[in-house]
């Protein structure tokens, strides 16, 4: 197994409740990341023959053990997220639009699982629109929160977020967030803020417009009992209080701890962090209370 050190990101919309998993108190925290694997950044390996490397680094060297050769990272993305403010009105572009763009990426799949229900009762989640004229009506008048429509939710809730979708989660949400290894997205509206530096954020009206499909709307389900939640190219599942978890797939899944305690290898895991698991590996969970499991689908 590989114990991974989280990554903390502060945002311009990020706020306090990720100070119980870090400590640090006064902190403006939008993600917590205990699996990112790009270029550049990536978490630290805390055990093990590569302890002190990053995972970056080190996957190159055993992808091809674990189904997943086609990667040059881990293709995963896993955080907690807070939303302290809304974020902005965005959209993720699919495979095809990725690549034709930003050549040789992809697009970006992604879910939430609500940990804690946003102070509204919703997110945004799909378009008003009644058809194409009145998307272009709209995003030629930037009326982008007239165009945008809500999805109620509550904690517990998991939601899928397909490419194309119009999108954002809003102030008081905490999620544990899974996504694709894929930085793109394109905002549409951010509310007029600033960044560090008082310049106006970064919009990209023209490649959100021509990522959005307007039609796509995501739904709200929990997990079954003792199943996952297959998507396209990932599937997760929900662990409460048992005594064990064994990774029963072909390639390498995440499981990532929520509350409660846990010891893997020697060390006492942190709330928010994750543990890579080879296949066949067990980890024990007798005094776990709520943890994630995710996997590549290494068939798509």
């Amino acid at each position: 197994m590989l114990l991974l050190n989280t990554i903390r990101h502060d945002t311009i919309w990020g706020g306090p409740k990720i100070e119980r998993y870090t400590g640090v108190v006064g902190s403006t925290i939008g993600h917590l990341y205990s699996l990112y694997c790009r270029d550049g950044i990536s978490n630290e390996i805390l055990n093990g023959q590569w302890a002190g490397r990053c995972l970056n680094e080190v996957f190159p060297l055993f992808r091809d053990d674990i189904r997943l050769s086609k990667y040059k990272y881990f293709p995963l993305t896993l955080a907690l997220t807070e939303a302290d403010q809304n974020l902005s009105i965005q959209v993720h572009p699919d495979d095809n639009m990725a690549d034709s763009i930003h050549s040789g990426t992809r697009g970006k799949r992604e879910s939430w699982y609500f940990i804690e229900t946003p102070d509204s009762g919703s997110i945004i989640n799909g378009c008003t629109c009644r058809n194409e004229d009145e998307v272009l009506a709209m995003i030629a008048g930037k009326r982008f929160m007239e165009m945008a429509d809500t999805l109620p939710v509550n904690a517990g809730d998991y939601v899928f977020v397909e490419p194309g979708t119009l999108h954002a989660i809003t102030a008081g949400s905490l999620v544990y967030e899974i996504e694709e290894g894929s930085d793109q997205t394109y905002r549409f509206y951010d509310y007029d803020r600033r960044d560090e530096h008082g310049n106006p954020r970064e919009l990209h009206i023209e490649q959100a417009s021509i990522a959005l499909h307007p039609k796509l709307k995501s739904r709200t389900c929990q997990y079954p009992e003792d199943g996952e939640i297959a998507e396209a190219t990932y599937a997760t599942r929900l662990i409460k209080k048992q005594y064990q978890y064994t990774n029963e797939s072909a390639t390498m899944e995440c499981f990532t701890f929520i509350s409660g305690r846990m010891q893997a290898d020697g060390f006492n895991v942190k709330p928010g962090s994750t543990v890579m698991l080879w296949p066949s590996e067990t980890v024990q969970t007798n005094n776990v209370e709520l943890a994630f499991v995710a996997r590549p689908n290494i068939n798509h």
